[in-house]
């Protein structure tokens, strides 16, 4: 089954704007001087602690995305291999079984052409 990848990333763009917010409160709402040197540190280290603890976060979201579609990909049967056999007289007069290989789709056509070994 295949999936859209429209779909997705519109869902995650949507989740981004309604998870955005605004850091600024209205002066009218602080209690303290947004100018002195403490509540100034104090929002620096608290946006670099959320920047960091967000990127934190979306590298684990992504390495178990990235291996569950890798396991996902092994299951699939989107193409096998199908083994012929068919029969040759070699120079000396015997004759032998030569196994030929063929890549084939879900559906059993040819992808490639066959493979002799």
């Amino acid at each position: 089954m295949k999936t859209n990848p429209v779909l997705p990333l519109a869902g995650a763009l949507v989740l981004t704007f309604l998870s955005a917010g605004c850091a600024t409160k209205p002066v009218e709402s602080r209690v303290t001087n947004p100018n002195q040197p403490g509540p100034a540190v104090g929002a620096a280290v608290g946006t670099a602690v959320g920047t960091v603890g967000g990127n934190v976060a979306g590298a684990v979201v992504a390495v178990g995305e990235g291996a569950a579609t890798a396991v996902k990909s092994t299951f699939t049967n989107e193409h096998h291999i199908v083994r012929t056999w068919h029969t040759e007289t070699t120079s000396d007069g015997r004759t032998i079984q030569v196994p030929v290989d063929t890549e084939v789709d879900e559906n059993g056509r040819p992808i490639a052409p066959p493979e002799s070994k």
